[in-house]
């Protein structure tokens, strides 16, 4: 039976694909926010069809933190539920992903649209440069930045090692970081074909602000905030574990 309900899950991703995502680009010269709401269907069918589906459903802890003015949001990165559901929940946003990501067809096409940051992971400094630039920019037009700390997806109960490019772009800006932890990798697993049914639990924090601290202390007590939340949300048994990102 989940093989079937997420087979069902997948159909209908993949037919919304289809359907929404070629005429995304097409958008390109209308005002970001048009864009932006259309191309937010793709999220909202999804998330609906994978509750009607799957089960699969989802509470907010934390939403009242969630202010007016952008904001910088960094979120634990566990599976590709997150990638839908924080569109959802916070306003209009760009997110800093790894460049090979815009090649994939019409999927990639669309996200190349609403002008993501998209990095060469092995730049090193290009890409930070690249982050704060591009990132300042964007949160000066009103847009929100998401970053995925860690880089990669880390399987529930353990943790990537916090990449500090969102912190140094908070400092450089001036702009608060909001974390957030979830536990979706226990329902929705890296490269997983089956959905399991159940609730995930996403925790927003309050705002973080940048007066007097570096950016290593920033993103330390960023990293002890998620992580110790982690613990408490996570059915899986938590170790905390150092995990090694996978090419």
């Amino acid at each position: 039976m989940l093989f079937l309900r997420s087979l069902l899950f997948w159909t209908g991703l993949a037919t919304s694909t289809v359907i929404i995502t070629p005429f995304v680009p097409l958008l390109y010269p209308l005002p970001y926010n048009v864009r932006y709401r259309y191309a937010h269907q793709w999220t909202r069918f999804n998330l609906w069809w994978l509750q009607l589906t799957c089960g699969l459903k989802y509470r907010t802890s934390g939403a009242s933190n969630i202010p007016d003015t952008p904001h910088i949001v960094m979120a634990k990165h566990q599976s590709a539920w997150e990638t839908m559901a924080l569109q959802k929940l916070f306003p209009p946003q760009v997110w800093v992903m790894k460049r090979e990501l815009l090649r994939i067809p019409f999927f990639g096409w669309a996200i190349a649209s609403m002008e993501p940051i998209a990095i060469d992971r092995t730049s090193g400094h290009k890409a930070m440069r690249q982050i704060t630039e591009q990132g300042r920019k964007k949160l000066e037009e009103g847009r929100w930045i998401v970053i995925f700390p860690e880089g990669t997806r880390v399987p529930p109960g353990k943790r990537g090692r916090y990449g500090i490019s969102g912190s140094i772009l908070a400092i450089e800006a001036g702009y608060p970081i909001i974390p957030v932890a979830h536990n979706a990798g226990e329902f929705w697993g890296r490269n997983r074909f089956i959905k399991r049914p159940g609730t995930v639990d996403v925790v927003i924090g309050e705002p973080v602000h940048t007066d007097n601290l570096t950016a290593l202390e920033l993103n330390q007590k960023i990293e002890n905030w998620i992580e110790g939340e982690m613990k408490k949300i996570s059915h899986t048994p938590y170790t905390g574990e150092q995990y090694q990102r996978q090419t």
